[in-house]
């Protein structure tokens, strides 16, 4: 192990009126009272001070159209409709399917029936056409392979993504299938609806 220059650490202790020399000057801190002082901080940001009055965040809530897009009756299990939502705008075109087995999300008496959007989530690929009935995915993505499991809130299975596939939120009235919200973003914009 090599030996530090005596001038350098003197400069690095502040001894010898070196640590003026070399622009610096003596910390006058510990190691440990350095991280004790930050946590007691962060603490106090994290938690706040008693007795202080809390800020007060006014709540975002968005207004999706609720949008007819199929009959529970006219469905067939792993045969997708098209739909557009939340607009007619770029991104909008979504894909919904009866999987034949239960889904997170899914609507009607099997919990089967789901709907999402066909936009990739990593760089907005094209998933239409790409449903794939045996394993109940979409994808892969014609960019970099990304496929998504659409029995597990449209979760990345593989590829280039990290984010789930925006999920279309459903109702069910009477036998009308109803998209009613968005769960997730849209690839390439900065909220669901074009501007």
């Amino acid at each position: 192990m090599s030996k530090l220059d005596p001038r350098i650490a003197a400069a690095i202790n502040g001894e010898n009126g070196e640590a003026e020399k070399a622009g610096t000057r003596k910390c006058l801190m510990s190691r440990r009272q350095f991280l004790l002082s930050s946590g007691i901080a962060t603490s106090v940001v994290m938690v706040g001070i008693p007795g202080m009055p809390e800020a007060q965040t006014p709540a975002v809530i968005s207004t999706y159209p609720r949008k007819l897009i199929a009959r529970l009756s006219e469905l067939t299990v792993d045969e997708p409709v098209d739909f557009e939502y939340p607009d007619e705008g770029e991104y909008a075109e979504s894909i919904l399917v009866k999987l034949g087995q239960t889904a997170g999300g899914g609507l009607g008496p099997d919990k089967d029936v789901v709907a999402f959007n066909y936009t990739c989530t990593h760089q907005g690929g094209p998933l239409q056409g790409t449903y794939q009935a045996a394993d109940k995915a979409l994808g892969p993505c014609p960019l970099h392979l990304t496929t998504f499991d659409l029995t597990r809130h449209g979760i990345f299975i593989s590829g280039q993504a990290y984010q789930s596939l925006p999920q279309v939120l459903l109702e069910l009235e009477g036998d009308d299938i109803y998209a009613v919200g968005m769960f997730g973003l849209i690839y390439g914009r900065f909220d669901n609806f074009q501007g």
